[in-house]
């Protein structure tokens, strides 16, 4: 590998961006693909479907084998509220090796026992987030799930400006309404309050803690599976 392109590939990793090696396995020829540049590529829509899967692998172009190798950041999800749905949902997303992070200012909930190898920042979420959580990004997950706007809210409004891939928020269609109408009067665009998936998960019946966190989990999953405008890989 050529070091220009090692370098790129480096900088992209340090600087929690996905990019894909192609590699000519007839000629030896290799180039980068940064993920912003995947929709130009010509090879963009295999490109998109390689990286929504996660999986490096074998292609063929006309007639030409290829290695692609796909460089994308370790995914991360940021839980708001130290509730019951929280205890359940956060050893399933570690058992799918998401880093999970519970924010819950509330210390009388987010505590170690109630929460056995999950990091737990007992702060306010605009607090936690302009610090003492990794910075959110496009391969950060943030699920709301308190019921108090005035935790729920600055997560949301974080989440939204960071253009995570995954925004969900707890509560019901009249509970969403009243959120669209606060977040709306503090400056987003309706097409940016609808990238929230409120009320939060799959709609598969779910009533208990653990049915609505594997709601919520399978609908991270989906979103993060799927290629932007396109359908899951």
């Amino acid at each position: 590998m050529q070091l220009d392109i090692l370098a790129l590939l480096n900088a992209e990793r340090a600087a929690r961006r996905a990019a894909i090696l192609i590699t000519d396995l007839d000629g030896g020829d290799q180039r980068v693909v940064r993920e912003a540049e995947i929709a130009a590529d010509p090879l963009g829509d295999m490109l998109a479907q390689r990286l929504a899967s996660g999986r490096s692998g074998l292609a063929e172009v006309e007639g030409r084998p290829l290695f692609l190798t796909v460089q994308a950041p370790p995914v991360r999800l940021v839980i708001v509220g130290a509730v019951h749905i929280s205890q359940a949902l956060s050893p399933m997303a570690s058992a799918l090796d998401l880093a999970v992070t519970v924010i819950d200012p509330r210390t009388a909930f987010a505590t170690p026992e109630r929460f056995p190898g999950i990091s737990l920042v007992p702060e306010w979420p605009d607090e936690a987030l302009g610090g003492a959580v990794p910075v959110l990004d496009r391969y950060c997950a943030v699920a709301a799930l308190t019921h108090d706007p005035k935790i729920d809210d600055p997560a949301l409004a974080a989440a939204l400006r960071a253009e995570c891939f995954y925004v969900g928020a707890l509560g019901s269609r009249k509970t969403h309404a009243a959120r669209v109408a606060r977040l709306g009067a503090a400056g987003f665009s309706p097409e940016a309050i609808a990238r929230i998936a409120a009320p939060i998960g799959l709609d598969i019946g779910a009533i208990s803690p653990p049915e609505i966190a594997v709601a919520i989990l399978g609908q991270i999953v989906a979103a993060l599976r799927t290629p932007r405008g396109g359908t899951p890989a």
